[in-house]
């Protein structure tokens, strides 16, 4: 039966989409991609400056929690306020649950009063398999050298609850507030929860 099950695990390992394993500490992958405005960003024209990647999901109840509740967008704007680069991606592949065009996106950045950067659109998923991206939400921030300081979570508590957000740690604030002090990263890492990304297969 154990052996069984390590062959079923096998298995479904070996079926799942090919994620990369980026590491703190190291360059963060850098990439080319299309915004909902049909506008092209590459990673590295952001040098410089600190990014934060956020991935979504407009159907997730999990990303509802962050967007329906406002924290999302107050973190998105006292971040770019700071001048923080924040791009949002969507790796919903197109017939999945979550999956936007241009003008989809646009809506709901309307409707939800959104406020990054820009939207990023990776129907194909691989901007999403480059960064290992599993959850929406699942968080990176990149120092201005270009190096992934912080991946996981956007706070301490899985709960699709917007009550616990009062109560919880948000690691890509605290991220942010470290880079800004100038000290080391408390929290590099952290388990990252919500919907899994609908990537196509």
């Amino acid at each position: 039966m154990k052996a069984l099950l390590s062959s079923l695990l096998i298995a479904a390992t070996l079926a799942g989409p090919a994620f990369a394993q980026p590491q703190i500490g190291k360059a963060a992958p850098d990439f080319t991609a299309t915004d909902a405005n049909g506008k092209s960003h590459k990673l590295s024209d952001f040098k410089g400056k600190t990014v934060v990647l956020e991935w979504t999901n407009p159907e997730c109840p999990f990303v509802q929690k962050h967007y329906n509740s406002g924290n999302m967008q107050a973190l998105q704007t006292d971040a770019t306020k700071d001048g923080v680069v924040w791009l949002s991606v969507n790796s919903g592949a197109p017939g999945k649950q979550g999956h936007v065009d241009g003008a989809g996106a646009n809506r709901t950045i309307a409707a939800s009063k959104a406020r990054p950067t820009a939207y990023l659109l990776d129907s194909n998923g691989q901007i999403g398999k480059l960064y290992g991206a599993r959850t929406t939400p699942h968080m990176y921030v990149i120092d201005a050298k270009g190096t992934l300081v912080y991946m996981g979570g956007i706070d301490s508590n899985s709960s699709a609850d917007p009550a616990t957000i009062k109560t919880a740690t948000n690691y890509v604030k605290a991220a942010l507030a470290d880079l800004k002090a100038g000290t080391p990263i408390k929290t590099a890492t952290s388990q990252p929860y919500g919907c899994s990304v609908k990537y196509a297969g």
